[in-house]
C-alpha cells in the first residue's frame, strides 16, 4: 500500500480501526478532537461499528468499559484534564484486567492550562495516575508514523495481558501531517476467542466481572496477580532505541516529541564535532532501565530533555543508581523549543565538562 499524507490524530483512527477497533467513546477536548472527529466518520463505515459521544469523559471510559467486557476491542481518547477524569474508570479496568486502549494528546497543564504541546502526563501515565496498586502500558511515539505502528500494536498488547494500554502523545503529534503507511486490516473486532468476555446470561457459562473484593485476603492476592503480570510485561515488552551512541561521551535521554526535537539537536551538535548521541524510550512503562543501566558503562554523561519541568529524569536516575553525571533540560508549559536551542544546551554541557 502507498504512503498517505494523513493528520496524526486521524492516524490513530484509522490505525485503530485497521487494528480492530469497533467501538469508540469520546468527549470533545482540544487538540484531540480531530481524533474524535474521524472515528465519528470512520467507523460508521465499518461492519459493527460503534461510536458514542458521550456526554462526559467519566462516561465515556465507563462505556468502554462495557464494550470491553463483551469482547470488543474499545478506545476512548482525550487530552489531559480529560484523561484525569477517567482516572477511576482506568483503575476499574485494571482491577478487572480488561483490555483498553487510552489516547493521550496531552497539553500544558497543570489545571486547564493551555492546547500547547507538553510532556507534564508523565507521571500520570507511568504512575497508573487512579487509586490502587496498578500500572499501565505507556507508548510514546515520536513520529506519525509510528503513531500508526503503535496503536496496532497497542491493541494486540490489551488483549494479550488484559489490561489498558496507554498512546502517549501531545499536541503536536496530534495536529503533525506526515506520509504514513499503514499495514494490515482485520475484518473483525469481535475478540471471541478473549477469555474473561461476558457471553450474556447463560446459566453456568455467565460470569461476573468485578473489581469489589471485600476481603482483604482475597484482595491481596489478586494485587498479587496483578504484580506477577506486570512483572512479565516489563520483562517482554520493554523497548527503545538508540541513535548515534556508538562513540559518544554525552547521551541525551528523551521520549516523543522532545526525542524528535533531539535527533535534529544531536546532528547539529555532531557537525560541531560534539560526541553526543541519545537514548529514546519507546515504552515509558515499562522503562528501558536496563538498557539505560548497560549505556552507563561506557557512558558518564547523560542529559535529560523533556516539555515540563522533569519527570522522566526520576525514572532515568532510578536506571543509573549513582552511575554518571544527569543535567536537565526542561521545557514546560507548552513552550516547543527548537532543534538549534537544544544543540547549544548540549554543547554547554559537553564543554562545560571538557568531554571534547
Amino acid at each position: 500500500m502507498s504512503k498517505m499524507l494523513m493528520r496524526g490524530n486521524h492516524v490513530i483512527g484509522e490505525a485503530a480501526v485497521r487494528a480492530g477497533c469497533r467501538f469508540y467513546a469520546g468527549y470533545p477536548i482540544t487538540p484531540q478532537n480531530e481524533l474524535t472527529e474521524y472515528m465519528a466518520s470512520r467507523l460508521s463505515q465499518i461492519d459493527g461499528g460503534i461510536f458514542i459521544q458521550a456526554e462526559s469523559e467519566l462516561a465515556a471510559i465507563n462505556m468502554v468499559m462495557g464494550a470491553s467486557m463483551t469482547g470488543r476491542r474499545a478506545m476512548t481518547s482525550s487530552s489531559s484534564p480529560g484523561i484525569s477524569l477517567k482516572q477511576e474508570g482506568i483503575s476499574y479496568l485494571s482491577a478487572m484486567e480488561l483490555p483498553a486502549v487510552i489516547v493521550n494528546m496531552s497539553r500544558g497543564g497543570p489545571g486547564l492550562g493551555n492546547i500547547a504541546p507538553s510532556q507534564s502526563d508523565y507521571f500520570q501515565a507511568t504512575r497508573g495516575g487512579g487509586h490502587g496498586d496498578y500500572r499501565n502500558i505507556v507508548l510514546v511515539p515520536d513520529s506519525v508514523q509510528e503513531l500508526a505502528d503503535l496503536t496496532i500494536r497497542a491493541f494486540d498488547l490489551a488483549d494479550t495481558y488484559r489490561t489498558p494500554v496507554f498512546i502517549l502523545g501531545d499536541g503536536m503529534l496530534g495536529q503533525m501531517m506526515e506520509p504514513v503507511k499503514f499495514s494490515g486490516f482485520r475484518e473483525s473486532g469481535k475478540q471471541a476467542s478473549r477469555q474473561g468476555a461476558l457471553t450474556g446470561a447463560k446459566g453456568r457459562g455467565s460470569r461476573v466481572i468485578k473489581s469489589l473484593l471485600l476481603d482483604p485476603a482475597v484482595e491481596e492476592q489478586h494485587n498479587w496477580k496483578l504484580v506477577r503480570k506486570y512483572e512479565r510485561i516489563a520483562s517482554r515488552e520493554t523497548r527503545h532505541e538508540t541513535f548515534m551512541v556508538e562513540d559518544a561521551s554525552l547521551a541525551v535521554i528523551a521520549f516523543g516529541t522532545a526525542a524528535r526535537i533531539t535527533k535534529g539537536a544531536v546532528i547539529r551538535a555532531r557537525e560541531q564535532h560534539i560526541r553526543v548521541g541519545m537514548i529514546r524510550p519507546v515504552t515509558v512503562w515499562p522503562f528501558p532501565y536496563e538498557a539505560i543501566r548497560e549505556m552507563s558503562k561506557k557512558i558518564n554523561h547523560f542529559m535529560v530533555f523533556e516539555l515540563n519541568t522533569g519527570q522522566m529524569i526520576e525514572d532515568v536516575r532510578l536506571a543509573l543508581e549513582g552511575r554518571g553525571d544527569i543535567h536537565f533540560y526542561g521545557r514546560p508549559g507548552g513552550v516547543v523549543p527548537t532543534p538549534l536551542e537544544v544543540s547549544r544546551v548540549i554543547a554547554s554541557q559537553y564543554y562545560r565538562k571538557k568531554l571534547g
